[in-house]
């Protein structure tokens, strides 16, 4: 079994072990902090601020490339493996994604009010009138479309830069960057020059995983015998999501699970025909299960060639 594979395998069950740990020392939080201080609006001149954003977007992966560097090239084979098993893990969210759903389901079994705070840590929309269904919309549909950007996309990069360089952290570590700066930066406001390159870059990394990831959709659907109604949704309501990638494992999940993705005043993804409450099990079942495909797929792959 090649070392990509075992390093694959042991990044995801670390994940599932210890999620994200909360803390300042967290390499993605170190990582924001970074993308904090270049990133910061009303900072350059307007004329400047799309070369600042490309710039900064190259300086913060060359930083978070050095130790893997460093290690790739002069630590031991077998400490370069660990240093990756645990880089891994930091860079996918397979868990942390079922966290945050679990922590808004436990926040409305307080009420609304507090559903209603927990919600606003993963979406941006105004949750101040939101009902307890939109309240668990928001939730999963944070876990649906962050099931490419939290887990599929950095499989998938882990997996090509593992068989093209034999070393598919750097893959992994390439997405998280890119991930991260598109969340902080990539919006339509005044960060929308300086965020430029981070948004088409995260779009760019992101659009064969997402489509990846509707193929593995479909089949787990399809084994389920809900591949017809996940089809009709996909078709009818994907580009209802702004953006290339989000809307599709969103709409897909909405139609194979029946149930819907609302965004009061800007979107419905889905018909609705059981509520969240009765199908949030559902979707994160079908996630747990498209997570152990492509990983499957990936393992397979690099164990062949």
């Amino acid at each position: 079994m090649s070392f990509g594979s075992i390093t694959l395998f042991f990044g995801l069950v670390l994940d599932r072990l210890i999620g994200d740990p909360r803390t300042r020392f967290h390499p993605v939080a170190l990582l924001g902090n970074l993308i904090g201080f270049w990133g910061r609006t009303n900072f350059y001149p307007r004329s400047l601020e799309r070369a600042a954003g490309i710039l900064g977007w190259l300086v913060t992966v060359a930083v978070a490339f050095i130790p893997c560097i460093l290690l790739y090239l002069f630590a031991p084979e077998i400490v370069f493996v660990l240093f990756s098993i645990a880089a891994l893990a930091f860079c996918i969210g397979w868990r942390s994604l079922e966290e945050h759903v679990v922590s808004v389901e436990d926040a409305l079994a307080k009420g609304e009010e507090e559903g209603r705070r927990a919600v606003s840590y993963l979406v941006s929309r105004d949750t101040k009138t939101l009902t307890f269904e939109q309240i668990r919309s928001g939730a999963y549909e944070s876990a649906a479309e962050n099931l490419v950007d939290s887990i599929i996309a950095p499989i998938f990069w882990f997996t090509v830069f593992e068989l093209i360089f034999g070393a598919g952290i750097f893959g992994a570590v390439l997405f998280r960057c890119a991930n991260t700066m598109d969340a902080m930066l990539g919006y339509r406001d005044e960060r929308i020059r300086l965020g430029w390159f981070a948004a088409r870059a995260d779009d760019v990394l992101a659009f064969i995983p997402a489509r990846i990831t509707g193929i593995l959709l479909l089949l787990i659907f399809a084994m389920k015998g809900k591949a017809k109604d996940a089809v009709r949704c996909y078709c009818r309501d994907r580009k209802k999501r702004p953006g290339f990638n989000g809307g599709i494992p969103m709409s897909l999940i909405a139609g194979g699970c029946g149930i819907c993705f609302e965004k009061p005043e800007v979107y419905r993804i889905g018909d609705g025909k059981i509520s969240l409450a009765e199908g949030g099990r559902s979707i994160i079942s079908v996630m747990r299960w498209t997570t152990i495909l492509a990983a499957a797929v990936g393992i397979l792959l690099m164990v062949l060639f």
